[in-house]
């Protein structure tokens, strides 16, 4: 039976497809990967229970039901074009957006550049929440408007109100203290941490989606995750109660360098940290149209959506991101 409430993002996806009758171009069109674009006409087909596309190695063809589908999808997406402008403030320069990049150095900080060269003239202004569960909050409660983060790992009430965009599978790293046993190994076996306590962040209750990360990639190879520490406000203050720990820190490979540690990729599987753009289900902002475009662009040009074979990826992430 069909849904009783179809996302308005789908609609979209269904159309852009259905004019462009080429995925690629219809995600191009869209600022999707065509991973994503291929998901979304997958769920509509699964909500409406209709095949909507005839899908050859050479073309794309609308079914008789996605023939049927075509003009009540542009009337909706119309009428929502019309309610939205009706509400907006013609004639008023675009309020700025708040994009938390979680923390300097870091994957969003790169989107967030590319995207403000592709809209100069729009304020995309930085925020660093540090965690996706803590940011997530605060896009809902209207005090920030973008994010990055692992979308699988935040409370399903919360993403059902949130959207998101695949953007990239991260490889996962360790910090080790400069005086640790496997500083020696340019790439450090998971199996290597066998016995090691290992900080993740629990207790912190911005980022427990990056604690339950680590307990999944945890389980089962003899790796403890280190107790709560106290919740430090400022690179600063991390690295100093890091240090005082003296644990080894879970990270990903382009985590921002600590005074007296050494970062080591992670291999044997190669773990994975799926990135994701979000941002508050129906917001409509030239500026996160340039952070998706943005996101499309860099993926492209660094593989950012290709995972290495044999890689570590739990299994809801991998849904998500468009890779199960």
């Amino acid at each position: 039976m069909p849904a009783t409430g179809l996302d308005a993002r789908l609609l979209r996806s269904f159309l852009a497809v259905a004019e462009e009758l080429h995925f690629t171009r219809a995600a191009s069109r869209l600022y999707l990967a065509q991973q994503a674009l291929s998901r979304d006409i997958r769920r509509l087909e699964r909500e409406l229970g209709a095949e909507l596309f005839v899908r050859t190695t050479r073309q794309v063809a609308l079914t008789p039901d996605g023939a049927r589908l075509l003009p009540y999808a542009r009337r909706v997406l119309e009428a929502q074009s019309a309610l939205l402008a009706a509400f907006g403030r013609a004639g008023e320069p675009e309020r700025l957006l708040l994009v938390d990049v979680n923390s300097p150095g870091l994957i969003g900080g790169r989107v967030l550049e590319r995207a403000r060269e592709l809209v100069p003239d729009i304020d995309l202004m930085a925020r660093y929440e540090s965690g996706l569960t803590g940011a997530a909050a605060e896009i809902l409660a209207g005090r920030l408007d973008v994010s990055f983060g692992r979308f699988a790992g935040l409370d399903p009430a919360v993403r059902a109100r949130l959207d998101q965009q695949p953007v990239r599978y991260e490889r996962m790293a360790i910090v080790l203290p400069a005086d640790h046993r496997l500083v020696a190994l340019a790439e450090v076996p998971l199996s290597e941490l066998a016995g090691e306590t290992v900080y993740a962040g629990a207790g912190n209750p911005r980022t427990p989606e990056w604690t339950d990360l680590a307990r999944r990639l945890f389980e089962n190879r003899g790796i403890r995750l280190a107790p709560p520490a106290p919740l430090a406000v400022g690179a600063e203050e991390f690295q100093r109660i890091m240090a005082k720990r003296g644990n080894p820190i879970l990270a990903v490979v382009d985590f921002p360098p600590m005074p007296r540690m050494v970062l080591r990729p992670l291999v044997d599987p190669v773990p994975l940290s799926p990135v994701s753009l979000v941002w508050r289900k129906g917001a409509a902002h030239p500026g996160i149209d340039a952070l998706r475009r943005a996101a499309v662009e860099l993926g492209a040009e660094d593989r950012w959506l290709r995972p290495a074979d044999g890689a570590w990826l739990p299994a809801a992430d991998a849904d998500v991101m468009g890779a199960g």
